[in-house]
């Protein structure tokens, strides 16, 4: 049986309970083998038989239990990131309403609790902020119920509903209170609050969430539009690249990108191959190399034959890997949800046996204060401090990690980073300042220097080859002035060449040196020969027969990537470095940056397929790159982060950005996640031990003892100082000092 796997975005979940939900019936619908569904990035991959069934029916399928899938192969992720920006705004409109309608009803219960009317003004601006604003966590939580589960839905669900009810019933119904000695407070201020930072916490996971599909686009992004083709009676039209077949002729000119790959058939020219290897030096490419979609095209022209189109490309298997790796990531549950689901049955639990309690063993008014007591139970649970605990220590963090050049996208990277035990790092970019500079030129006769510079500058102005550019960049930084050169002779794949004062001049590689018959011998050839076995690029420069200077250019390491690497392996993390690099030059750096671990000569796939071979090993890796070629290994890591100066998709893929080149960013980074997840720790103490005392107390486990049954003043008070340690612990993050 033949079995189709395909990856649908998801519309309409709201939490880790719809996602379950959503695979359910997936997984029973008729021909469907298997499938998965991932609440982080909203997506869905399914595994069918296409003789059983088909997108229209999966969808159809989804559609029942109120949720749907996006099949449209065309405009699949601007669908999808039209749905999720529509959720974003909509997220956003409810806190900002919640927040200014919460606003007065906060000051009234501080500061005018005995005004006219104060509790039916409060009841009328609270209804809509629980009940409208928050709707979403009734539902939420009568999803998790109907499978047996509570998370902080359910929590925020039952305590402010209950503290909601019971207030409108004390506005309603006072005199029942009165009429047994008992003055009916109100709780309105505490259910408008929780609903409004719970929702802030919402606001800010939806915006990270947002990010995800931004990669995805811009990677497709890279394939250009149309392409030249070349007809077999050599006129050229203009043609969709979807309707390109293989074995298609076709045109590439300077400046654009590759479409799909293929095999040169006629042309040379230099192919800028970062996106695959992350190497910054243009490549070579003349007859029968191969090219590959998404990859740009410098300054010559190429004539090529479509050997891979549409989802053959590589371009298109890495866009299918990254969004696979993004996919693949479980969801990390939340420390407050992992609280919530033991705490919500226990607090329940604790609510009736109280009632039960009182009504068995009251001698009177069993029923009155077993229910004062039950509701203080459930009202005394409002998640007040709860929900402050992790927005606040996110976002102190988050500003903390913004002045350190640490850009933080979402809670679940600070939540993760602080276990990271394995780094990878890629190599260019990242280890190394990313771009080839002269690192030193080395003359015959020092005497000659200022001449020789000279016309070398001249020389390389006009040269396309890649390494022309850090020359000229060197020389013009040193001051020097170029000659003026009747013109040059580039020599593609070997240097240039030109005549001046009665000689002849060559600038460029072994072989143009031997083409020409250039002496290979005496000091700096040797000299030059050094050069290369530590992995740099040389170039030399000869006059007639005669070598009279060499030029030595590398890709140089960060100065602060050595300290960062020292740092890391001194607090127990291995480091690992990968590249798309050679073997030679791999080892060269590994050496000089202090890494004993490096693997050489990797495709994109390559890099995270070794990350998944970590994580396997039972390894929390964080992935440091910068290319769109480490975007893959990126989304594999549990914590990726990009360097600035790189590519947007790498960004859009990590969830934490270093704002400048310093490598010694990861450990502070690694550092500020660890007082991040210390500090909600803290503040879940801070929440939950007034809860432990006050439950107790407002159950009236001390009423057989002295008479004394919990102040609902004071229940209410001790929220308040709840929220107040919690949002001053969070505060303490600020004095931090990260090194």
């Amino acid at each position: 049986m033949q079995t189709v796997k395909e990856i649908f975005p998801v519309l309409e979940m709201t939490c880790a309970a719809c996602a379950v939900s959503v695979e359910s019936i997936l997984k029973s619908a008729d021909g469907v083998q298997d499938a998965g569904v991932n609440f982080a990035n909203q997506d869905a991959w399914v595994s069918y038989d296409p003789q059983v069934t088909n997108p229209q029916n999966l969808r159809k399928a989804v559609q029942s239990i109120g949720y749907d899938l996006i099949i449209e192969k065309d405009n699949q992720q601007e669908l999808k990131e039209t749905a999720q920006k529509n959720h974003f705004q909509q997220i956003k409109k409810r806190f900002t309403w919640s927040f200014f309608l919460s606003l007065p009803v906060v000051i009234i219960a501080m500061f005018f609790m005995d005004m006219p009317y104060g509790n039916w003004i409060m009841l009328v601006l609270s209804a809509p902020v629980v009940f409208y604003l928050g709707r979403s966590f009734f539902i939420n939580a009568w999803k998790q119920a109907l499978h047996g589960k509570a998370n902080m839905d359910t929590l925020v669900a039952l305590s402010t509903g209950v503290a909601w009810l019971f207030s409108a019933f004390n506005t309603f119904y006072p005199e029942f209170w009165h009429r047994r000695g008992i003055h009916p407070h109100v709780y309105y201020e505490a259910a408008a609050v929780v609903i409004t930072f719970i929702s802030l916490g919402k606001l800010l996971e939806e915006r990270a969430k947002s990010n995800t599909s931004s990669a995805l686009k811009k990677l497709m992004g890279l394939q250009p539009k149309t392409v030249t083709l070349i007809q077999a009676n050599g006129e050229m039209t203009e043609l969709p690249v979807k309707q390109v077949q293989p074995g298609n002729l076709l045109l590439v000119k300077p400046g654009e990108k590759i479409p799909v790959d293929g095999i040169v058939t006629e042309g040379s020219s230099y192919i800028d191959e970062s996106m695959i290897s992350g190497e910054p030096i243009p490549v070579l490419k003349q007859k029968n190399a191969k090219v590959y979609a998404g990859t740009i095209n410098q300054k010559g022209s190429l004539r090529f034959s479509a050997e891979k189109v549409g989802a053959d490309t590589l371009l298109a298997q890495i866009i299918q890997m990254v969004q696979e790796a993004q996919g693949s990531k479980a969801p990390v549950q939340k420390l407050v949800d992992k609280i919530a689901g033991i705490f919500v049955p226990v607090v329940i639990g604790i609510a009736i046996f109280t009632f039960a309690a009182w009504m068995i063993f009251a001698k009177e008014n069993a029923f009155t204060y077993g229910l004062l007591s039950a509701v203080t139970v459930l009202v005394i649970a409002c998640p007040c401090a709860l929900g402050l605990a992790t927005p606040t220590a996110i976002m102190v963090g988050v500003g903390k990690g913004a002045e350190n050049k640490i850009l933080i996208k979402d809670a679940e990277s600070l939540e993760l980073a602080h276990k990271v035990n394995a780094v990878v790092l890629d190599k260019t970019g990242t280890i190394t300042e990313g771009s080839p500079s002269v690192t030193g030129i080395f003359f015959d006769n020092e005497a000659d220097a200022p001449f020789l510079q000279s016309l070398l500058l001249a020389m390389e102005e006009q040269s396309e080859h890649p390494l022309a550019e850090a020359i000229t960049a060197y020389l013009r930084a040193a001051g020097i002035s170029a000659v003026s050169l009747n013109g040059i002779e580039s020599l593609t794949g070997k240097g240039v060449k030109t005549n001046y004062q009665g000689h002849t001049y060559l600038a460029g590689n072994d072989k143009l040196m031997i083409e020409n018959g250039v002496a290979r011998t005496g000091r700096l050839y040797q000299q030059a020969s050094d050069m290369q076995k530590q992995a740099q690029s040389v170039v030399l420069f000869a006059r007639g027969q005669q070598l009279v200077a060499v030029i030595a250019i590398a890709d140089q390491i960060k100065t602060s990537s050595k300290e960062a690497i020292e740092q890391m392996q001194s607090r127990g993390i291995e480091v690992y470095m990968l590249t798309g690099d050679n073997q030679q030059t791999a080892a060269v750096v590994a050496a000089e940056a202090g890494i004993k671990h490096f693997k050489a000569g990797l495709l994109p796939s390559d890099k995270a397929a070794f990350i998944k071979v970590l994580q396997e090993k039972g390894k929390v890796v964080a992935m440091a790159g910068d290319g769109i070629n480490d975007s893959q290994a990126l989304a594999q890591a549990d914590v990726g982060i990009a360097m600035s100066r790189g590519s947007d998709i790498a960004m859009d893929v990590a969830k934490i950005t270093l704002m400048g080149s310093d490598l010694n960013s990861i450990p502070r980074a690694l550092q500020l996640s660890k007082r991040t997840v210390a500090t909600i720790r803290q503040n879940l103490f801070w929440a939950f031990i007034y809860n432990i005392i006050g439950i107790p107390l407002a159950a009236g486990v001390l009423f057989p003892v002295n008479g004394f049954l919990l102040n609902p003043m004071i229940a209410g008070a001790a929220m308040a100082l709840s929220s107040i340690s919690v949002v001053s612990n969070s505060l303490r993050l600020k004095l931090t000092k990260l090194s």
